[in-house]
């Protein structure tokens, strides 16, 4: 009886709940205030416009690439000998000038043999010089003895010198024939044995300048492999440099990028039976900018210089070997170091489209659509044909005529027919013709 009177209880206390619940709904509904109705019109949105026109455009590709000198010089014995010299700055990272000694190898070999060639030489030509004299006497005596056989056979004919006078004068001028033909034969080998000597004298000489090391060019040094009084032989790496003269960067551009920049400057007419890449393409109008990864501020004015055979196997991109002259002429590190092997750097190449463009900000795009204000100051929504997009900049293709008003602004919501505020934005107008003509990248890196 007592555990239903507690049922009883609590049922009571939960309708007493609903019961003061739908009393204070009541109220609020029987006090609700129903809002004004109004018949003035919603205030058209205010839109800034710019006026569409054709502009001048400045193709961009975008890549990047890794460093490495133009020319690298890797010192090779071609001798074999003792390290007698070396630079006491040589080692890696000095930085040396042309026609600086760099190393030499012990020449006392070399020099001997040079001698000996020299002295080959000298014994040729003396011998020469004999054998040339022996020559005129032996020729001289050979006619003596033709004379003599010539009076012999005819004493001989008749019957006033005895055969065998006659025989022994025939075997005297054989002889003396066989004489001047050796000697002849002699001075005909004396010249190749000359050329032979002379053959050893210049690799004798060669042998001794192979044991001297100057620097051919400005260079500084990456790998240094030998010490003094070291023996090297010869084929053995000494020593590896990178010319200071040019710097190279194999840009990788997206293909994409790469066609659009190479079709403006494609010639219309090709010379015939030109299938040189470099011939066909003038490069020299396409402007290169390098910028170091990692160091704003950092970078290099360069010149595409080769377009490399085939694409990146792993990404399919266009190689572009970008040129900078003289990359340590004006570094003044750190704040401007020069362009090194294996920096890693963004490249930006540049070239005037050949026609002007329909551009406008990509901003402005609405999925596809462009937001244009009528002649009445109404929304328009324009589906257009976009070519491509570049540094926040969209190329329309089609669908926008010179003339029309693109809304620069994101209107929420959008919807076609509503009322416009125009204002023309002359300073958006103008800041979008300079970044299309490229102005606005003029004083930045890639």
């Amino acid at each position: 009886m007592t555990a239903w009177r507690r049922r009883l209880g609590r049922g009571l206390v939960v309708l007493a709940g609903l019961a003061v619940g739908v009393a204070l709904l009541a109220f609020f509904v029987a006090n609700r205030q129903v809002p004004e109705r109004s018949d003035t019109p919603s205030p058209p949105a205010a839109v800034a416009v710019i006026e569409a026109r054709p502009l001048a455009f400045r193709l961009e590709a975008r890549g990047h690439g890794v460093a490495r000198p133009a020319e690298i010089w890797q010192a090779v014995a071609n001798v074999s000998g003792r390290v007698v010299e070396r630079h006491p700055s040589l080692e890696s990272g000095t930085l040396l000038r042309g026609g600086t000694p760099l190393l030499a190898l012990d020449p006392s070999r070399y020099e001997l043999a040079i001698a000996e060639a020299e002295a080959e030489l000298t014994r040729l030509e003396a011998e020469e010089a004999n054998t040339r004299r022996l020559l005129d006497l032996e020729r001289q005596a050979l006619d003596l003895a033709e004379q003599e056989l010539s009076r012999v056979e005819r004493l001989a004919a008749t019957g006033a010198v005895s055969t065998s006078q006659r025989d022994a004068q025939r075997r005297s001028t054989v002889g003396q024939r066989q004489a001047v033909a050796m000697l002849e034969n002699t001075l005909a080998l004396l010249p190749a044995q000359r050329e032979r000597a002379s053959v050893r004298l210049a690799q004798a000489r060669r042998d001794l300048a192979d044991t001297r090391f100057e620097a051919p060019y400005d260079l500084r040094l990456a790998e240094v492999d030998v010490e003094l009084h070291q023996f090297v032989s010869a084929g053995q790496r000494l020593f590896e440099a990178d010319s200071l003269a040019a710097a190279e960067v194999e840009a990788h551009i997206p293909f994409s990028m790469m066609r659009r920049l190479l079709g403006a400057v494609f010639p219309e007419d090709l010379p015939p039976g030109s299938l040189d890449l470099g011939e066909r393409l003038d490069l020299g109008v396409i402007e290169a900018e390098l910028a170091l990864v990692g160091a704003p501020g950092v970078g290099w004015e360069g010149r595409v210089v080769r377009v490399a055979s085939g694409l990146d196997p792993a990404t399919r991109a266009v190689r572009v070997v970008v040129r900078v002259d003289h990359p340590w002429r004006d570094a003044r590190p750190p704040d401007h170091p020069p362009l090194q092997r294996d920096m890693y750097t963004r490249v930006r190449l540049s070239a005037g489209a050949p026609e002007a463009a329909m551009v406008v900000p990509a901003s402005a795009l609405h999925r596809g659509e462009l937001y244009l204000a009528d002649g009445e100051d109404r929304l328009v929504r324009r589906p257009v044909s976009v070519a491509f997009e570049q540094g926040g900049l969209a190329v329309i293709e089609a669908g926008l005529a010179p003339g029309e008003r693109v809304i620069l602004d994101d209107l929420q919501p959008a919807i076609e027919g509503m009322a416009l505020a125009v204002r023309r934005d002359e300073a958006a107008e103008a800041r979008l013709a300079a970044r299309a003509r490229g102005d606005a990248a003029a004083g930045e890196r890639p």
